[in-house]
């Protein structure tokens, strides 16, 4: 095997919708173009509150035959599902659970687009075993992902000479990046996109038409109202459980926990608390502006 690693993501479900309106019925409701995923791009998208809070994000990439496939979290899709639903209305679009059909897999580590066959962009993609394989939208940094059948997966792997591994070297790689992932580390109904690295992370196209929550998004940005941020902390002390509130020396709370694993996690802090001493629970936090990150 080669230096790749690799992790069927079972935490992952995926959605196929099929139909010729699945792409206009879609484009209305989620924050990135939906016109612009194809064969050869794929798209990190959220749908959003009326009032521009998080509900869902999703990879989107172009199945066989056209249909667009949607990466969710498995325990919240049966929600996502019946969301969309809502919307449907005289739209010619057919909406199916692939989960137990298909599976989501990560590869990650140096040379793995390479090692497909893709440039190191975010979001190029390809055809892969009668499903999709593409560079992680959000960061190229974070390797690929694929959306395969899953009798396709133990071909898939060895084309791409990838070893399996634990999910916790994945989180550690991911958090590390300072990437969020969906409703462990953003409130449902009360995060707010720009606070997650959305804008630079490729999550909203800022020139496409409207969509259900874009004048809190848009508001957001153009008055300069991000006032916390996701961030990746490194931890000295005993790993806090997600939620254990983020205090400064004098017990000021600023912040709180997201997901973590080992001596790393995500933590929503106040921007201007960054340079205060932190800790949550026992461990003491030091946070780290990621590479990608614009505040």
């Amino acid at each position: 095997m080669g230096e790749l690693s690799a992790h069927v993501l079972n935490q992952r479900g995926i959605l196929e919708l099929s139909g010729p309106d699945a792409r206009s019925f879609l484009q209305g409701i989620v924050s990135n173009d939906v016109e612009k995923v194809a064969p050869e791009r794929a798209i990190w998208a959220a749908f959003l509150t009326p009032q521009g809070k998080y509900l869902h994000d999703f990879f989107l990439a172009e199945g066989v035959q056209g249909v667009l496939l949607l990466d969710c979290e498995a325990e919240r899709r049966a929600d996502l599902a019946k969301r969309l639903k809502m919307f449907k209305l005289r739209s010619k679009v057919e909406l199916a659970d692939r989960t137990d059909a298909m599976a989501s897999l990560v590869v990650w580590g140096a040379g793995a687009a390479e090692a497909a066959g893709l440039p190191a962009e975010p979001g190029a993609a390809k055809p892969f075993h009668g499903g999709a394989l593409f560079v992680d939208p959000r960061l190229s940094e974070l390797g690929l992902r694929a959306l395969l059948p899953r009798a396709a997966l133990e071909p898939a792997l060895a084309e791409l000479d990838a070893a399996p591994a634990d999910l916790i070297a994945w989180e550690q790689a991911r958090i590390a990046h300072g990437v969020p992932d969906g409703s462990r580390d953003m409130q449902v109904e009360k995060a707010i996109l720009l606070e997650n690295g959305f804008d630079e992370l490729g999550g909203v196209d800022w020139q496409k038409g409207c969509y259900m929550g874009q004048e809190l998004t848009a508001r957001t940005k153009y008055r300069g109202l991000v006032k916390k941020r996701l961030l990746p902390v490194r931890l000295g002390g005993p790993t806090p459980e997600p939620g254990t509130p983020v205090t400064k020396a004098d017990g000021k709370e600023v912040g709180e926990i997201r997901s973590a694993a080992g001596d790393t996690a995500l933590a929503l802090i106040r921007l201007d608390a960054l340079e205060a001493e932190l800790t949550a629970g026992e461990a003491k936090l030091t946070p780290e502006k990621p590479a990608w990150a614009s505040f």
